[in-house]
């Protein structure tokens, strides 16, 4: 996606001061962090390589450069996989598939989970399924099928930042887990889509964006403002289906008796009766 690999690098090389790898810092310097032929220099390979490689026409480029570089740039282990990634983008185009489809038995798994608002994402967070109490929090049913997606709620929707107390926190999450999407699946057409229409519609999605954060979003803890059951404080866990590993199941889970286990309890009563 857009020089992914170029950007990447250049953003991560920026912030990493020379003081901070043992060089020394004279003058005025032209770039924030380092320079190439530095980072090259560190990482031990030729300048010319490494420009190369940053500019996107690089050879195949070795698991042990890959990881000198990781090393240098000082990555964590998500950026260090999403540098593997965009590295080595998969030759395969894929093709624009038919909508995914949720098996019949994680749909039951999902209404027997009658305590825990839970749904089912795609790669670039559509949601796929959910259940009854997971409605009556967020709302789906209520969303055409065209925009069931939580990042463009998030971003486009009217209510995108009143939903969530800490927007600006769940807005850099959320960009920073499809930024790692889109590096395990360059070519994905709903990832690719989505990211052109946010970065097209969004200012505060540009912005992330270029930031290139990356970060997988397994669990947590998201605050909730519902206009019935008031602030819930949620938290929740991810779990990719085996069988089916671009579909990931999210449940919210609080802690039974807490105030927030009891609003949902209410919550569930009152989309069930009205009442």
């Amino acid at each position: 996606m857009d020089g992914d690999l170029g950007d990447f690098l250049r953003s991560r090389r920026a912030r990493i001061r020379p003081e901070e790898v043992g060089l020394a810092s004279h003058g005025r310097r032209r770039v924030p962090g380092l320079r190439r032929e530095e980072v090259a220099q560190l990482a031990g390979v030729s300048v010319d390589y490494y420009i190369r490689l940053e500019q996107g026409r690089g050879p195949s480029v070795s698991d042990a450069v890959l990881d000198a570089i990781a090393r240098v740039l000082r990555l964590d282990e998500e950026e260090h996989a999403y540098l593997y990634a965009v590295a080595r983008p998969q030759k395969k185009r894929e093709r624009r598939r038919a909508a995914p489809r949720v098996r019949p038995g994680i749909q039951v798994l999902l209404d027997g989970m009658a305590h825990h608002p839970a749904f089912v994402l795609g790669p670039a967070m559509d949601v796929l399924a959910w259940n009854a109490l997971a409605d009556a929090l967020l709302g789906f049913s209520r969303m055409s099928a065209a925009r069931r997606n939580i990042a463009r709620h998030l971003f486009l929707a009217p209510d995108g930042r009143t939903v969530y107390p800490d927007w600006a926190a769940v807005a850099a999450q959320t960009v920073a887990h499809l930024r790692l999407n889109a590096g395990a699946r360059p070519d994905d057409p709903g990832l690719r889509d989505l990211v052109g229409e946010l970065s097209l519609k969004s200012e505060d999605f540009r912005r992330l964006w270029a930031d290139h954060q990356v970060k997988a979003c397994m669990y947590g803890v998201k605050r909730v403002q519902h206009p019935v059951a008031g602030l819930l404080t949620l938290p929740y866990e991810s779990l990719t289906l085996p069988s089916e590993p671009d579909q990931t199941l999210v449940a919210y889970t609080p802690e039974a008796g807490s105030e927030t286990a009891e609003r949902l309890a209410l919550l569930g009563s009152w989309a069930t009766t009205g009442a």
